[in-house]
């Protein structure tokens, strides 16, 4: 395929869109690339924002995705600080912010998402009320935080986000407490005992969580905030963070004219209903065949891998999305690391290691099926349970539970389709 005259935009350049300018030069684009994104720093690593960017003295250095000397090796054009203000398929041309216009021949769309923010009344009024998306987020909360007189932090939202962020401001000496609307924390993500045992984590290190309590206002006084729940009570902060969840970022894809479905619809190569427009990485909801569900995943290797996959594409290599997701989360001492999706399984072990302290693993099956695997400062078990999960191995649970068996593959294994 020639594409040494061909144009490829890309907007957004998070991971998503990063890697997808990388791999698209790896793998043999010969045109012009360019990256676009609203954000005027080189693309930089999103997950160290509520972890350890947050406990860095005086903001710290963000980690770059890869180096500024990287794109001009790879004569790839960034256009940083800069926005998509208007758009025409037909003519394939876009109309950026800073008045120039840009044609394509191919475009990929990594728009990613934004913070929800809830209609809580009196939010639209108050000060240092923060979401965290990007570096600008993270250094407004690390300011905010830097000049409380009390150090009082409200969350709100007791997901992983939410949860992320209480440990680090907590360790940085502040007296966080989360609301969570539902009974628990992390209601939608995690099982009733991996909800319990961070529930407790965050207990112990001094963050005060409280679930079924909703904010329903926040007023802003000379002192600072006042949060009222749903409970009554109010809950003094000079700091309130919203993590309730993302909308994606569909705006510029539906000017398009690209199918829409809780993000933007992608088909199994993560072509939009558009040709030649692509859409990957948060924004892209597709099907996953193994799954056999349609979904729109927040993570970086479902970014990563979907850049590859839409390079191979664009290049003219058909290629299918198929990856197994993984996350992870860390939070105080605890490295979280999931690989599957739980959704439903009929059935769970647990399997704790007796010999060491907070550490344990959460198996997710449908009826003989290992479908997923919470690892809790437990690597091994994170190894393992994706080795299995890919090679369709059959585990035998009771073994799986009894701690006193070796947690090697030749010990759990009743059966298996492919094991390396």
């Amino acid at each position: 395929m020639d594409t040494t005259n061909l144009n490829c935009v890309i907007i957004g350049a998070s991971h998503a869109g990063a890697n997808c300018a990388m791999e698209l030069r790896k793998q043999g684009w010969e045109g012009t690339i360019v990256l676009i994104d609203a954000d005027e720093n080189l693309p930089y690593h999103r997950p160290p924002l509520s972890k350890a960017y947050l406990t860095l003295a005086e903001g710290g250095a963000l980690n770059p995705l890869f180096a500024a000397e990287r794109y001009e090796e790879e004569n790839i054009t960034l256009a940083l600080g800069v926005t998509v203000t208007g758009a025409d398929v037909t003519t394939k041309t876009l109309e950026l912010s800073n008045g120039t216009s840009l044609k394509y021949d191919v475009l990929v769309l990594a728009t990613g998402a934004s913070a929800f923010v809830p209609p809580i009344l009196g939010i639209s009024n108050s000060g240092n009320v923060q979401v965290l998306r990007s570096s600008k987020d993270a250094l407004a909360i690390q300011a905010a935080f830097k000049n409380a007189k009390n150090k009082k932090v409200v969350v709100i939202g007791g997901g992983y986000i939410g949860l992320e962020t209480a440990a680090s401001l907590q360790k940085l000496g502040g007296q966080v407490t989360i609301l969570e609307r539902e009974e628990r924390i992390l209601a939608r993500v995690a099982p009733m005992e991996l909800a319990h045992f961070f529930q407790e984590l965050h207990t112990k290190n001094g963050v005060t969580v409280k679930t079924a309590v909703s904010a329903k206002k926040i007023t802003q006084t000379e002192d600072g905030l006042l949060v009222l729940g749903t409970d009554e009570n109010v809950y003094e902060a000079d700091l309130v963070l919203i993590g309730v969840g993302v909308r994606p970022n569909v705006a510029l894809g539906e000017q398009l004219g690209a199918a829409l479905e809780n993000g933007i619809k992608v088909n199994a190569h993560l072509q939009t209903s558009i040709p030649q427009i692509y859409a990957i990485g948060d924004v892209a909801q597709f099907h996953h065949p193994n799954y056999n569900r349609w979904m729109r995943l927040e993570s970086v290797q479902n970014s990563v891998d979907q850049a590859k996959v839409v390079a191979a594409n664009i290049t003219g290599i058909p290629t299918t999305y198929n990856a197994l997701p993984w996350f992870w989360s860390d939070q105080f001492h605890i490295k979280l690391q999931m690989v599957g999706l739980s959704h439903g399984y009929t059935d769970l072990v647990i399997r704790i290691e007796q010999e060491k302290e907070d550490c344990f693993s959460i198996w997710y099956f449908k009826d003989d099926s290992l479908l997923a695997v919470d690892a809790v400062n437990n690597g091994k078990a994170f190894v393992l349970g994706t080795k299995f999960i890919k090679n369709n191995t059959v585990v035998d649970k009771e073994k799986l539970a009894d701690a006193s068996i070796p947690f090697k593959p030749n010990t759990l294994i009743k059966s298996t389709t492919n094991v390396n």
